[in-house]
């Protein structure tokens, strides 16, 4: 039986030198440091030096860190249930709610929660179909599978097949899930290098899906440089057979941010690795490996790059962006280490592997990204814990910014960026080391708010249901959706 520990402050001061090693390969690497996204790869054990795992085990033992597998959390978060995997054994990866149900992407496929009683979710189906990492959306009845993994062909069957080859597939899967305890694979797109994640901007008649892949190399036939722009799906509801790439907008004309040796530590932008838009103010935000951007998407077939910026000193990959209600600030997420490194320490320090806040100022195509400070979780991790920014969602509140977000085996963290310049942790959720001994990649890899809930898919344990009570944000629970991918962010003041 899993304990329990409850705690309001946790402070950790581990990984000064235990770190230094590891950490020193992750800052130095170049682009090699920022890989794509844990899972890629089968999970894997990275061992740790003697010293390491004395002091991992050392904190464990005094109570400075979690035990393994010991959940702790703040006073003003429940945990409600843990779901763990069961048909569909591989990485979760990303999540999305349609009504009473909730859509938990895995390497291996997906699964359909029903989450009418968050405190009993039911499995309603499981289907198989590898490819990761396959980042899930849905809109209506159609759910749209990312595959980023090269393929012998575009089935639910298919087997793994160098990228070399000509005949290998990635790209876009959908299905139909007007049953959702029956969904039906009805159409597949291929895509230019894939696709790693994806976002829709829907349309009464038809879905477009902004693509996002990137790392080209001479050696791809179907993913050859350059590749500096995302490709665009055309979906139409009642015919998504007929679904098409209607475009492949360049969005970096000049290569983008060239990545080291020009700039040590960050990669070179060859394409984006995640984009929001906000439907309701034409407006999309871009994290584009290097580069962080705004863009119009009034003709959702050309969008537009409004304004861009580069951070040089503490981003290593930018990875996701989070608009708050006003869209006068975006929050960008840095993935250093790539998510399968122990980064969430003190020889990392508050700034690397943080989110950056940017306040977006000006009007129309004079938007300007303003940065204004860096958010990181102070929640030391230790050397056995993958740890870094990744998916979050906004809780609605009206009149503060207030989101939710996985931090991998740092946890669930719910802090506020009212104040640009002054972020603030008030809320967690963390589970302690997968491993004592070796970097097991692990933690949350989504987590989301949606109709009163917090909802965390852990890479490793499963599906976990939170509820949050705190009157900074007790407010939210009045605002009820239909229908929520976060990467299609909705017009909450509405």
């Amino acid at each position: 039986m899993t304990s329990l520990h409850i705690t309001r402050v946790r402070r950790r001061s581990l990984g000064v030198a235990a770190a230094a090693g590891l950490i020193a390969t992750l800052l130095t690497a170049g682009p090699a440091a920022a890989i794509p996204d844990p899972g890629d790869a089968p999970a894997k054990k990275e061992s740790l030096t003697t010293s390491q795992q004395a002091e991992a085990r050392a904190a464990i033992e005094s109570g400075e860190i979690p035990g393994v597998d010991e959940i702790v959390h703040s006073e003003n978060i429940e945990h409600l249930v843990n779901v763990p995997k069961d048909a569909i054994k591989g990485t979760n990866s990303d999540l999305a709610f349609q009504g009473k149900y909730a859509f938990a992407g895995n390497y291996d496929g997906f699964r359909i929660f029903d989450i009418s009683n968050p405190k009993a979710p039911k499995t309603v189906s499981q289907v198989l179909c590898p490819g990761a990492q396959n980042d899930v959306s849905v809109s209506g009845n159609l759910l749209f599978l990312s595959t980023d993994s090269s393929r012998n062909d575009n089935s639910c069957a298919s087997t793994s097949q160098p990228a070399t080859e000509k005949s290998s597939w990635e790209g876009m899967k959908i299905f139909d899930i007007s049953d959702k305890s029956n969904p039906q694979y009805v159409a597949a797109v291929e895509t230019a290098c894939g696709s790693h994640t994806h976002t829709l901007v829907p349309e009464r008649r038809n879905v477009y899906v902004y693509v996002s892949s990137y790392a080209p190399n001479d050696t791809f036939p179907d993913c050859k440089p350059p590749h500096d722009g995302i490709s665009i799906i055309k979906v139409p509801r009642g015919a998504p057979g007929e679904s098409a790439i209607v475009d492949f907008p360049v969005l970096f004309p000049d290569g983008g941010n060239p990545g080291a040796p020009t700039n040590p530590g960050v990669s070179k932008t060859t394409g984006c690795h995640d984009i929001t838009v906000l439907p309701s103010k034409d407006l999309a935000a871009g994290a584009c490996m290097g580069d962080g951007i705004i863009l119009d998407i009034e003709d959702p077939e050309r969008p537009r790059v409004i304004d861009r910026v580069q951070d040089n000193v503490n981003f290593a990959f930018w990875h996701s962006a989070t608009f708050n209600q006003k869209a006068d600030k975006v929050v960008f997420t840095d993935e250093l280490g790539g998510g399968s490194g122990a980064t969430c320490n003190e020889a990392t320090g508050p700034t690397r592997g943080a989110d950056g806040i940017y306040d977006i100022t000006g009007k129309g195509d004079q938007r300007k990204l303003v940065f204004r400070s860096y958010f990181k979780i102070d929640r030391h991790q230790a050397p056995t814990e993958n740890c870094v920014a990744h998916n979050g969602s906004l809780i609605p509140v009206k009149g503060k910014d207030i989101m939710v977000q996985a931090w991998y085996q740092g946890g669930v963290s719910v802090w506020d960026f009212t104040d640009s310049s002054n972020p603030h942790e008030i809320a967690f959720f963390e589970r302690g080391p997968v491993s004592a001994t070796s970097l097991v990649t692990g933690g949350s890899w989504s987590a989301y708010y949606y109709n009163g809930y917090i909802y965390s898919n852990d890479i490793v344990k499963g599906f976990d249901v939170l509820k949050l009570d705190d009157k900074r944000t007790d407010g939210a629970r009045k605002v009820w959706l239909h229908e929520l991918n976060v990467q299609t962010q909705p017009d909450y003041r509405r």
